[in-house]
């Protein structure tokens, strides 16, 4: 483990799925877990109670002024983190002749928007400590092309472009990593799922655990490692 591995942790979109495993996940490791949801109040208390009782903060990424307040309310209410797990995100299916603005703004505004203005306020705090990490999930989306999420792709592959982008700006105090997940099912497979998992090398789906280990894994390695995307994918974007 480096000498500067991270601790104390904010992990948005902490109520469900993903965010559900890595927040635990981490917990389990003896990180510091501070935990973010926007509507998900009953999902967010019971993965802090998972947690040991981590902390809860309520926002709406796609605004601004409440990634500002959350902010602000975790220096006041946690202290300075020394890591972000930038998971929050929306996703939406919708086939490109048919996307309206408020469709392009919905996914834009949380999954690159948002998601850049939570690094920003991060950072500010990891730069008064002097150090610290961050770790942006993408999508396997972001990497190869997806016809009827063409604005979902679009924001998943700014976003891994972003996380390189802020790598070099904030080196050599701030390593900026992303883990993008292949099919990671919560729910019932549809055929669609069924046949990506059928096209994956390794012929099964992952699981949130499985993105929680690269996170972990970011979380913990050597800074020299920074501005990478890893695929927790089983192979399906070799293919």
């Amino acid at each position: 483990m480096s000498s500067d591995a991270a601790r104390r942790v904010l992990v948005t979109g902490a109520g469900k799925r993903i965010g559900r495993s890595i927040a635990i996940a981490l917990a389990r490791r003896g990180f510091e877990i501070a935990l973010h949801y926007n509507t998900s109040r009953t999902e967010a208390e019971e993965v802090s109670r998972a947690c040991g009782g981590a902390p809860l903060f309520q926002a709406n990424l796609a605004q601004v002024n409440d990634i500002r307040r959350l902010f602000q309310q975790l220096r006041e209410q946690f202290g300075l983190i020394d890591a972000l797990v930038n998971n929050a995100g929306r996703f939406a299916q919708i086939y490109p002749m048919d996307i309206t603005e408020p469709d392009w703004d919905y996914i834009h505004n949380v999954n690159l928007k948002g998601t850049f203005f939570c690094c920003q306020e991060g950072a500010r705090q990891m730069l008064e400590l002097g150090y610290g990490r961050i770790v942006n999930i993408t999508s396997l989306g972001g990497i190869r092309p997806w016809a009827e999420h063409a604005h979902y792709c679009a924001s998943k592959a700014g976003l891994i472009m972003l996380t390189r982008a802020l790598s070099k700006a904030w080196a050599p105090r701030i390593s900026v990593n992303a883990v993008a997940p292949g099919v990671i099912p919560f729910e019932q497979t549809d055929e669609r799922l069924e046949s990506l998992i059928r096209a994956t090398p390794m012929r099964h789906a992952g699981t949130g655990e499985d993105v929680a280990e690269a996170v972990l894994f970011f979380l913990t390695a050597p800074k020299f490692i920074t501005g990478q995307n890893l695929a927790v994918d089983g192979g399906l974007s070799q293919r």
